[in-house]
C-alpha cells in the first residue's frame, strides 16, 4: 500500500493505494483515528509513503474543481463485508445533488429493518468522499453522523449543489 496525501479545499487527504494504483482508503488527515481503522482491514500489507496514482490525484481535482462526475473515474478497490459493500453501492447510485435518509437507504436496499446496519456501514466507509457517505441526511433533514465532520458535510453538499 502506497501512503499519500492530497490537499483539498476541505483539508488534507490520507490516500491509500494499491500497487495497482487503485484507491484503498481516503480518509481526512486530521482524523488519524479513522485512518487507522481502516488500515487494519489491510493488515499484513506493507505500508510506504510515495505519490498519489494520476488517476485518483485528477479525479479528486477535478471534483473539487466543480466536475462532480469526475468521482466515478477514481479506481478503486474496497472491502468491508457483503452488506457493507451493498451499502457502499448504494451510496453511490445517489447522484451528486441529492440526499438520502439512513430508512430511504435502507428500503431502496430492500432492507427496510436494516436503517441502523445501513448507518453502521456508512459510518465504516473507507473511502470518503468518492463512495459519498455524506449524502445521507436524518429523517428530518438534518446533517448527522459524518466521519469528516459535520461542517465538512454541509461544505460537500453545498459544492453538489444541495440547499
Amino acid at each position: 500500500m502506497i501512503l499519500s496525501r492530497l490537499a483539498s479545499p476541505i483539508g488534507d487527504l490520507d490516500a491509500a493505494t494499491d500497487g495497482a494504483g487503485r484507491l484503498r482508503v481516503l480518509e481526512f488527515a486530521d482524523k488519524p483515528q479513522r485512518l487507522a481503522r481502516a488500515l487494519r482491514r489491510h493488515a499484513g500489507a506493507p505500508i510506504v509513503t510515495g505519490t498519489t496514482p494520476t488517476a485518483v490525484a485528477w479525479g479528486l481535482e477535478a471534483y473539487f474543481a466543480g466536475d462532480l462526475a469526475a468521482l466515478a473515474s477514481v479506481p478503486l478497490t474496497i472491502g468491508g463485508t457483503a452488506f457493507q459493500q451493498a451499502v457502499w453501492t448504494a451510496l453511490v447510485a445517489i447522484p451528486a445533488g441529492r440526499t438520502d435518509t439512513y430508512a430511504g437507504l435502507a428500503r431502496a436496499m430492500d432492507r427496510p429493518s436494516a436503517t441502523r446496519a445501513v448507518g453502521a456501514a456508512n459510518g465504516a466507509n473507507p473511502l470518503a468522499i468518492v463512495v459519498p457517505c455524506h449524502r445521507l441526511v436524518g429523517a428530518d433533514g438534518a446533517l448527522t453522523g459524518y466521519g469528516g465532520g459535520v461542517e465538512r458535510k454541509r461544505w460537500l453538499l453545498a459544492h453538489e449543489g444541495v440547499d
